[in-house]
Formats: structure tokens, C-alpha cells, sequence
């Protein structure tokens, strides 16, 4: 009798999870033929090549309908020290050419826009870092002023009143540098963000002004130098002086003026006549808890927001830079479908919520949720049909095991009473791989509405709920298509995989390869030569084994189609293909992701 009773559970659940066993569908090839509604085209300079900059911004803005007009590659991407360069001469970014490529989509009857600044300004976040001086260089030789060539740009764009403009920026990292870009390496940016997490004098209210500001780079809070805080904590200095700290202090500086300088005159242009359809979201790159440099930077910067006559927030300043596009398509898609707002309930599952999730962060997390819940309109409520789900770094860290058993039960919950949920991994690595394949063994992945995880929790909110609320909007207006539900379900699935297969497993394994056996640098693959080839089949056989589990998972799994009345479809067959290192290095990957016919 115990055998029966065994046997029909373990049925039960293989019904449950292979949503009552729809048949495979084979994949068809990809892409597949776009089917975006005329008219509906989004003009978009993206803030660099990386995955999160581009295919993922092209699956969710597909997923609401839209289509994504973007320049040539050549003009936005971003080149690590000793790889081919862009026109064989620059490893950024071309504003100029990308000033005329957007006026050409003005010309062309464009009226939706997502610019990233710090791709207009100087040629990528990379190169925003680096960057001294107003002056850009023009194709062909000369320079010309960056902040003038973007107020004609802006310009030009209110001039036609039907244009909706947002527009992205960031506040610099504690650290300028970026491993293997101009020269920098490992020890630069440690010591650069050790400089930049002292602690700085405050200041408030009239005296936030740039000239105050710059001039607290170089005051502590009791008038102290926060140069010899840093330069304590870096005593070895190589023969030839290659890592004294001084010979980055001055570039350090001069890049974060010219940072703080564009933001600011962007805000005075937007406070003038003309500019009320356009938005500007900005993003607070790699933080601290502590009063850091960024401190005083964030509160000038929030003091220039505006707010429109009815009392609508019209700019924000959120954590998190790798999200602003998710955010802007997804905020962008809410304002023209008439959004009012939503309820959400939101469980944390781990006990350390009120706490930043890593090192990156400056706010606790409840505090990244609260700011972002109302980006999209969302309030927080009990019993609320919208379920964010949350894991958070263990208070009790013998505890892991009931934390994550506590949230696949809520995840298997929400699924069987087929209400939407969002899943944010804020664990930070802590729980290891036993909370990925826990969930691929016991919950049905496909059937949530978003998942993120695995990066620095500010990024991993913003993502997720960009995803989670534009997919939920979507479901209630009843407008979803075929094609929405598919590139939809890329999102998703790319987000998953990601995470699950590569982030969690294979990367760990190329990472120990790489240095270990090869004696290379996983963050580039050219400084010294490695054979990129062999890494790319190390890639795609590491992934073909990790993913098989990830993708039976979804193949059984069944989604939310609609919400009123409520109803499901089930996924198709996924399969992966065109595996690639976008920047040469083993930090993230680009694949692409074909899907069966849906049933």
C-alpha cells in the first residue's frame, strides 16, 4: 500500500510540473519573422553591445507590441584593450554618427525614443568612465562639444510635440576604471573604489551645487583627506610605480567632473519650455552604504527631477544602470496603454531584506523594492493577485535549506492557484546551485511571469520588475499576440538559462580553465591570445549538458495567456544556438533562443 501511495505522489507531481503533458513542439528557426505593429517603431541608442543592452531590450519591447530601430553596431560597441577596434582606430562608441543616425529617424517620422546619454556623450558607460574635457573627435579629425551637440539633438526632438523621449543617464561608480580597458587592471579599481567609498563631507540644500560638490572629492566629513584613508590600504607599489595610486587620482577626478557637469546641464535643459514629453531616468551605478563620493553627486542630481503640473513624476533616479532600457521600454508601454496602477504582495524569503543584498548596493533592499514599485505604479498589498517573490541572503545561515524549501512552496502555491509571480534571486550566490536545481525539480519555471538573479541586487529589482510589471500590464489589457507571447517567453527563458546553467555553472568551470590551465585572463580573451574557438565549444558543450533539465522545465511548463478570463498556454520546444562572448571575456554570454508553436 506504501508503494501505491509513493507511486500516484510522484505522478501527481509529474503532472503538476509538466503541465498536464503538453507534446513538444519542435523549435522553428530564428529569428522569426517580426510582426510588430506599423507604426509602433522604438528609436533606440543603446548604452553599449552587451546582452542586456541589446537582444533582451529587443525581446521585451517585441513582447509589448514594439519593434526597435537601433544603428549599426560599429557605432555604439565597446572594445577592450588589445581587440579589433571600431573603424580600426577607436575601441568606444561614435556620438557624432549616432547624433545623425537619430536625426535620420526624426526624419524618417520616428516618435518614440530611448537614448542612452552616456552613449551620446561619449561613446558608452565604459568610456563615460574615462573620458576627460567636453570635446568629442569627429570622424575624419577635429573635435566638437558634446553638451552643444546634444542640446541641438534635444532640440531638434521637442520641436515635434507627438515625440515621447526618455532619456538614460547614470551617477559614476565608486570606481572609474574598467579591467582591461585603457590599461587599467585589477588593483587600479580596487584601490580607485576604496577611494571613492571614503567618506565625504555632506551637503544640503543651497549648498548642493557642482562647484560644492567637486570641491568635496576631496574632503572627509571632519575636513580629513580621503586620499590618505585609500592610499593606507594599498602599500605595495610596483617597482616601475605602475599601481601608484597617484598617477589614477587625477583622470579620477576630471572623469567624474565631466560626468557630473553633462547630467547637470541635461537637467537644465529639460527644466526650460518644449521638453515636458520627455523623461530622464537615471541609473546609480556600483555603490556603498557608506557616505561615499557618490553621496553628494545623487543628492544634486535628485534636487534637478521634475515633476509635471498634475504632480506626475516626470524623472527618476533609481539603483541600477544595466536596467535603465528594461525600465524605460516597460515604463514607456505602461504611459501609452493608460496604465493606473496596480497591487502587489511581496514576500521576502530569508530575513535579511532590510539590509543592502551585496556590497554594490547603497540602500537596503526593501528600500531598491519600494523605489521601484512605484516606477511602475505598483503599491503594496496583502493578498494582492501580483506576487513578488524574493530571496534574500540567509539571516540564519543553518537555515538555508527551510528559506529555500519556504520559496519553492510559495512558488508551487501561486502556480496552482494560476496567479501571476515574479521571482528575484537576492541571495547573492549564497545558496549556491541547490536553489536552481531545486526549482527546476520542483516548481514549473515557465509559468512565472519574470525571474532575475545573479548580479548586484539593484540591477536584479529593476530587471525583474521591468519584465514582471510590462508582462502583467500586458495580460490585463488582453492585447497580447502570438508573437508577444514568444519573444515574451525569450525573456524569460534567457533570464533562467542564464542564470541557472551558465552564471551558476559553466562560467565557474571557464573561469577555473581559463586561469587555471591556460594560464589566460577570463576577462579578455585577446591580452594574452586565447583560443577563442576552443573556448566557444567549451561554451556550447558545458551548456548543452547544464540546460537539458532547465529546458524540460520549460517545455513542460504551461503560462498565463490572459487574466480575465483566465486562461493558459502551454510552451513549445526550446533550443539553443549561435552561442557567442559579446565582449571576449567569460563575464556573460549571448545566445540565441528558438521556440516551438505554443498550445
Amino acid at each position: 500500500m506504501k508503494q501505491v501511495k509513493r507511486l500516484w505522489t510522484a505522478l501527481l507531481a509529474l503532472i503538476l510540473l509538466t503541465g498536464c503533458g503538453a507534446r513538444r513542439t519542435e523549435p522553428l528557426p530564428y529569428p522569426e519573422p517580426a510582426a510588430a505593429e506599423p507604426g509602433k517603431a522604438i528609436a533606440y541608442a543603446p548604452l553599449d553591445d552587451r546582452p542586456d543592452n541589446v537582444e533582451r531590450v529587443v525581446y521585451l519591447a517585441e513582447s509589448l507590441g514594439y519593434s526597435l530601430a537601433m544603428p549599426e553596431k560599429v557605432l555604439y560597441r565597446t572594445a577592450l584593450d588589445h581587440q579589433p577596434k571600431n573603424f580600426d582606430s577607436i575601441q568606444r562608441g561614435e556620438p557624432w554618427s549616432l547624433f545623425t543616425w537619430v536625426l535620420e529617424q526624426e526624419a524618417a517620422g520616428c516618435d518614440r525614443y530611448i537614448l542612452s546619454l552616456d552613449q551620446l556623450h561619449s561613446g558608452g558607460l565604459v568610456a563615460s568612465r574615462s573620458l576627460t574635457g567636453d570635446d568629442i573627435e569627429l570622424p575624419g579629425g577635429g573635435t566638437a562639444s558634446a553638451s552643444h551637440l546634444l542640446e541641438n539633438l534635444l532640440a531638434k526632438l521637442a520641436e515635434d510635440e507627438n515625440n515621447v523621449v526618455w532619456l538614460l543617464d547614470s551617477v559614476m561608480r565608486l570606481a572609474n576604471v574598467t579591467v582591461g580597458y585603457e590599461g587599467a587592471r585589477l588593483e587600479h579599481y580596487n584601490w580607485l573604489r576604496s577611494f571613492g567609498a571614503q567618506p565625504r563631507e555632506t551637503l544640503a540644500e543651497e549648498d548642493l551645487t557642482i562647484e560644492n560638490v567637486l570641491e568635496t572629492y576631496w574632503r572627509g566629513p571632519n575636513g580629513e583627506d580621503p586620499y590618505d584613508g585609500a592610499a593606507r590600504q594599498m602599500d605595495a607599489v610596483s617597482a616601475d610605480g605602475y599601481y601608484q595610486p597617484s598617477r589614477f587620482i587625477e583622470p579620477f577626478i576630471e572623469s567624474r567632473e565631466r560626468k557630473l557637469r553633462l547630467s547637470g546641464e541635461v537637467q537644465n535643459i529639460l527644466a526650460g519650455p518644449g521638453y515636458e514629453n520627455f523623461r530622464l531616468l537615471i541609473g546609480i551605478d556600483d555603490s556603498s552604504l557608506e557616505d561615499c563620493i557618490q553621496k553628494n553627486e545623487i543628492a544634486f542630481l535628485r534636487q534637478g527631477l521634475r515633476t509635471g503640473e498634475n504632480g506626475k513624476r516626470l524623472d527618476w533616479l533609481l539603483s541600477g544602470v544595466d536596467d535603465l532600457a528594461f525600465k524605460a521600454v516597460a515604463r514607456l508601454y505602461l504611459d501609452e496603454t493608460g496604465w493606473t496602477g496596480g497591487r502587489a504582495c511581496v514576500q521576502y524569503f530569508g530575513g535579511t531584506e532590510d539590509r543592502p543584498a551585496c556590497e554594490y548596493d547603497f540602500q537596503p533592499l526593501t528600500e531598491i523594492m519600494a523605489e521601484h514599485l512605484a516606477f511602475f505604479d505598483l503599491r503594496e498589498a496583502d493578498g494582492a493577485e501580483l506576487q513578488i517573490l524574493v530571496l534574500t541572503q540567509p539571516e540564519d545561515p543553518s537555515q538555508m535549506d527551510a528559506y529555500r524549501n519556504q520559496l519553492i512552496g510559495a512558488v508551487r502555491e501561486y502556480k496552482n492557484a494560476r496567479r501571476p509571480a515574479i521571482l528575484i534571486d537576492a541571495g547573492n550566490g549564497t545558496y549556491g546551485t541547490e536553489v536552481y536545481e531545486a526549482l527546476t525539480k520542483k516548481a514549473e519555471l515557465g509559468y512565472l511571469l519574470a525571474y532575475s538573479g545573479m548580479l548586484d541586487m539593484a540591477i536584479v529589482t529593476g530587471t525583474a520588475l521591468s519584465h514582471g510589471a510590462a508582462r502583467y500590464a500586458v495580460l490585463r489589457n488582453g492585447e497580447n499576440t502570438d508573437y508577444m507571447d514568444r519573444a515574451w517567453a525569450r525573456t524569460l527563458a534567457d533570464s533562467i538559462l542564464k542564470d541557472f546553467c551558465y552564471k551558476g555553472v559553466v562560467r565557474n568551470e571557464l573561469l577555473a580553465y581559463i586561469r587555471n590551465d591556460l594560464g589566460g585572463d577570463p576577462n579578455n580573451f585577446w591580452f594574452p591570445a586565447l583560443d577563442r574557438g576552443e573556448l566557444l565549444s567549451r561554451l556550447e558543450a558545458g551548456m548543452e549538458k547544464e540546460t537539458a533539465p532547465v529546458i524540460r522545465n520549460l517545455e513542460r511548463s504551461a503560462f498565463l495567456s490572459s487574466l480575465e478570463p483566465r486562461g493558459e498556454r502551454h510552451w513549445g520546444g526550446v533550443a539553443l544556438e549561435n552561442y557567442r562572448f559579446p565582449w571576449d571575456r567569460a563575464f556573460e554570454i549571448g545566445m540565441d533562443i528558438r521556440l516551438g508553436d505554443f498550445q
